[in-house]
Parts: structure tokens; C-alpha cells; sequence
């Protein structure tokens, strides 16, 4: 049975790293991911290389051994000609001698052959390793290409996302038209607008029907019945002669020396 508390502590674990995720930075996880690509394809580039190295070293072994057989298969060569040589002449222990030797030859020849045997194998090995090593950097080349190129498309995705949700949040503010802060919205003065209106309406609704209210009227209605006179007045004389003068309720009397008709400045210089 699982400790509780190592249960507990792995689902802290995992919840935390959910928090993590869910705050996170898109824009960031989306470097990180592709700087973790990018040490990989170090990682093992540096190592292909190595491989790669192991194989171009063992080929320099494996032509230096091949040079030191040719050179032992040589000697040998020679030794036992120059035994035959001897021995033609008559000199068998000097053609002992050079038999020795290609003996000699021949066994380190034996044991240059079998190096250079293993180092065959052994390149042939680093040669397919160097082969796998360079198959494998050039598919993870291509998996880091690839993941660049995401890379450019999630971030013009998450620039478009957030222009997205600018536009979402101008939007809904625009709906609502309520500004930040303690300043009213535009219902809230709508409200206040109409309630200012009514209260106005009905304050001319008492004053029209008050005692004041119908005397302005009675003035109002005398006023534009005498204009409308008035306007008669003119018309008639525009179509019979001169103007003539409003008629007057009350005319003053007249004092003795007092014209009765207003006299011009020219007549009275002249008086």
C-alpha cells in the first residue's frame, strides 16, 4: 500500500505544476521548449562528433597497422631470399641465420595481422555508428527546423490572440459604456436626465394651471391679437397710402401752443 503522504506531496506536486502551467507565459514555455530543442541538437551533434572522431581515428590505426604488415610480409620476403642466397653459396649457417629472422618476421607478421583484423572490425563498427550518428543529427536538424517554424506560428497565434482579446475587452466595455473608477454609466445618466425632464414637466404643468399661469396667458393672447392688428394696419396702408399710427387707448390733451402734429428739424430752425 502507497504512503499516504507520498501520495499526498506527489498530488501537491502535480497540482502546483498545473498552477504553473495555467499561469504561465505562453511566450515563454514557447522559448524555453525551443531553447531545450536547441541544447538537444547540441547535445548530440557534440556527440556524433565524437562517434564520428572514434571512426576517422581508427582509420588512421588501421592504415598505419596496414603499412606495418606490408613492411613485415617484406622483410620476410627478404630474409628468406637472402637464406636462399647463402645456402646457394654454400654458407648454411648464415642461411640459418637469415631463416631466423624471417621466422622472426613472420610471427610478428602474424601478430600485426591479427591487430589489423580487430581494427578492421572495429572501424567497420565506428563506420556504422558515424553513419547512424550523422542519420540522427540530420533528422533532429530537421525535427529543430520544423519546431522553429512553429515556433514563428504559435507566436503570431498568440499575438493574434491577445489583439483578439483587446478587441473582446474594448467590446464588451463598449457595451456596457461604463467608465473605470466612480464615474457613472451612461443609463445611470439617462436616469438622471429623464428624472430632470419630468420634474421640469411637471413644474409647467402647475404653472399653467396656477392663477399666474392663465394671467401670462391672458397677456400672451392680448399681445399677439394687437401684433396681429397691427400687422393688419400696415398692410392696408402699404395698399392705401401712408402708414398710420397705432391707435392709442388714451391720447393725451392738448396744450395750448403745443402742435399737434410733430414738427420737422428743418421747420423748426426756421421758426
Amino acid at each position: 500500500m502507497a504512503n499516504p503522504f507520498v501520495r499526498g506531496w506527489k498530488y501537491f506536486l502535480a497540482l502546483l505544476s498545473g498552477k504553473l502551467d495555467e499561469h504561465a507565459d505562453p511566450k515563454i514555455q514557447i522559448q524555453q521548449a525551443i531553447e531545450e530543442a536547441q541544447h538537444t541538437h547540441q547535445r548530440l551533434t557534440q556527440q556524433a562528433a565524437a562517434v564520428i572522431g572514434n571512426q576517422r581515428q581508427l582509420e588512421m590505426k588501421l592504415a598505419r597497422q596496414m603499412s606495418e604488415v606490408e613492411k613485415l610480409q617484406g622483410s620476410a620476403r627478404q630474409a628468406l631470399v637472402l637464406a636462399d642466397q647463402a645456402r646457394a653459396a654454400g654458407d648454411e649457417a648464415k642461411a640459418q641465420r637469415y631463416e631466423e629472422t624471417a621466422t622472426t618476421f613472420a610471427t610478428q607478421l602474424v601478430a600485426a595481422e591479427q591487430t589489423m583484423e580487430n581494427l578492421k572490425s572495429m572501424h567497420d563498427q565506428a563506420l556504422r555508428a558515424a553513419e547512424q550518428a550523422k542519420e540522427a543529427v540530420e533528422q533532429n536538424a530537421n525535427r529543430l527546423q520544423q519546431k522553429l517554424a512553429e515556433r514563428s506560428q504559435l507566436l503570431t497565434q498568440l499575438e493574434q490572440a491577445k489583439m483578439q482579446e483587446q478587441v473582446s475587452a474594448s467590446l464588451s466595455s463598449m457595451s456596457e459604456l461604463s467608465a473605470p473608477g466612480s464615474t457613472p454609466n451612461l443609463n445611470e445618466v439617462r436616469d438622471k436626465i429623464e428624472a430632470r425632464y419630468a420634474k421640469a414637466l411637471g413644474q409647467a404643468e402647475l404653472a399653467e394651471n396656477s392663477v399666474e399661469g392663465r394671467m401670462r396667458e391672458v397677456e400672451r393672447s392680448s399681445l399677439e391679437f394687437a401684433g396681429t392688428s397691427r400687422l393688419e394696419q400696415i398692410r392696408a396702408s402699404m395698399s392705401g397710402g401712408a402708414l398710420s399710427a397705432p391707435p392709442s387707448a388714451t391720447a393725451p390733451p392738448l396744450t395750448s401752443g403745443t402742435p399737434a402734429t410733430p414738427v420737422a428739424e428743418g421747420d423748426a430752425e426756421k421758426a
